[in-house]
């Protein structure tokens, strides 16, 4: 409960991190994002929630460098899914066969097949999904993608990420309207998020597509 009411209310808990650790909240935030989008075990963190949020602060307060929280989340995110790569690939193809509580088999089969359609822009694409975040740079490495590639890949696709983001939250966050509706906000923003990955399930579910060799 005390995660869903910081990834609900991200906005005041961030605004408390800055008064409590003033400058040392950009060490805080570049934590999360590591540890979100570094280890496959942590895929609940918030992400794009919590940089729409650190975008609006550094709107609102002053304390928070625009510029500096998305080269340093942009730092975090490159490390994190290259950690994530270099553990996917570690472990390699077995990890389709371990049976872990700590690893959401579903998940990482959703990735595994999102990267059969879109091969190496998954790692783009995937950092506007939460979950599949986290998951494509590990199943990367599981597959042994050329690393080469993995890291172009994961650049373009943090600096999007984060700096999307960020600059959302600066020029947007502060809006009366969104201000007094911040929580239906992070709601609708979740929603957006995860409906490709609801909307490609049910696809898979109940409309897969027949064989044309069958």
């Amino acid at each position: 409960m005390e995660l869903l009411d910081f990834i609900l209310h991200v906005d005041e808990h961030l605004l408390e991190f800055i008064r409590n650790y003033g400058v040392w909240v950009y060490g805080i935030l570049f934590l999360i994002i590591f540890v979100e989008t570094g280890l496959v075990v942590m895929p609940f963190l918030p992400g794009d929630s919590l940089l729409f949020a650190a975008g609006a602060l550094a709107a609102s307060t002053g304390v928070l460098d625009p510029w500096l929280l998305v080269l340093l989340l942009f730092i975090a995110a490159v490390l994190g899914d290259t950690l994530n790569y270099h553990i996917g690939k570690y472990i390699g193809p077995r990890v389709f066969e371990i049976d872990s509580k700590f690893i959401n088999k579903k998940h990482l089969v959703y990735t595994q097949n999102f990267f059969e359609k879109h091969g190496g822009k998954t790692i783009i694409f995937a950092r506007f999904i939460p979950f599949a975040r986290t998951f494509a740079p590990f199943v990367a490495g599981a597959g042994s993608m050329n690393y080469k590639y993995f890291l172009s890949y994961n650049a373009i696709g943090a600096i999007s990420w984060v700096g999307s983001f960020i600059a959302l939250g600066y020029l947007f966050g502060n809006m009366p309207i969104v201000k007094d509706n911040f929580t239906h906000l992070i709601f609708g923003i979740i929603i957006v998020s995860v409906l490709p990955g609801i909307i490609g399930f049910i696809r898979h579910k109940f409309f897969p597509k027949k064989n044309p060799e069958a």
